[in-house]
């Protein structure tokens, strides 16, 4: 595996994204179906997404969090459900691990709605490090790990949008089930490497 790779590389590469299936959850009575269905999950992958603030001193809430399997992405609209006690049992649990790229900042912002302690967060670009790769943001590493070029045009959008374009839902499942595949790529390469979960 090479240790980086430049933007016209990445730009030749395919273009990858998510093709399982995709649910968004925007009611709180609903969330026991993710919590039902993801706690005997070992390992998923992770993202939030927030609002831009254009305005200096201006910082939105967070307001998506996305969760997925191989097959199925979770989006869960926190703007309209809250930090629900279904959703904080796997924010909470340390046998599920929840895998992502520069995840730090997003669990504060969780954490800014709702207090609790994380388990089981593992922090992707750690290991890439730990693996001697010089290029850590999820696109290279989606280029470098699973061969697929990752779009990124929707992450500046409207987050709290009354209802997601197809192409919002699409670059929101595509970010954590990436992170899934270059985590579970990169523990197929370097298995000798061991990671320990973020703690806060």
């Amino acid at each position: 595996m090479h240790t980086s790779i430049s933007k016209e590389e990445i730009e030749k590469l395919p273009l990858g994204k998510f093709t399982g299936e995709i649910v968004i959850f925007e009611n709180p009575d609903d969330l026991y179906i993710v919590e039902n269905e993801l706690k005997d999950e070992k390992v998923i992958g992770f993202d939030t997404e927030t609002k831009p603030a254009f305005k200096k001193g201006q910082r939105n809430s967070v307001a998506l969090l996305q969760l997925s399997t191989s097959n199925k992405a979770y989006l869960i609209r926190l703007n309209k459900t809250g930090l629900t006690t279904e959703m904080l049992n796997i924010l909470s649990n340390p046998e599920i691990k929840k895998v992502g790229v520069g995840i730090r900042d997003d669990i504060k912002a969780l954490q800014r709605l709702v207090n609790f302690e994380p388990g089981g967060f593992i922090e992707i670009q750690d290991y890439a490090k730990d693996a001697g790769l010089e290029s850590f943001s999820l696109k290279k590493l989606g280029a470098l790990v699973m061969g697929i070029r990752i779009s990124k045009r929707q992450r500046l959008s409207n987050w709290e949008v009354e209802s997601y374009t197809e192409s919002q839902a699409n670059y929101a499942a595509t970010d954590a089930w990436a992170a899934l595949h270059i985590y579970t790529g990169l523990c197929k390469v370097f298995p000798e490497l061991y990671v320990e979960s973020l703690t806060f």
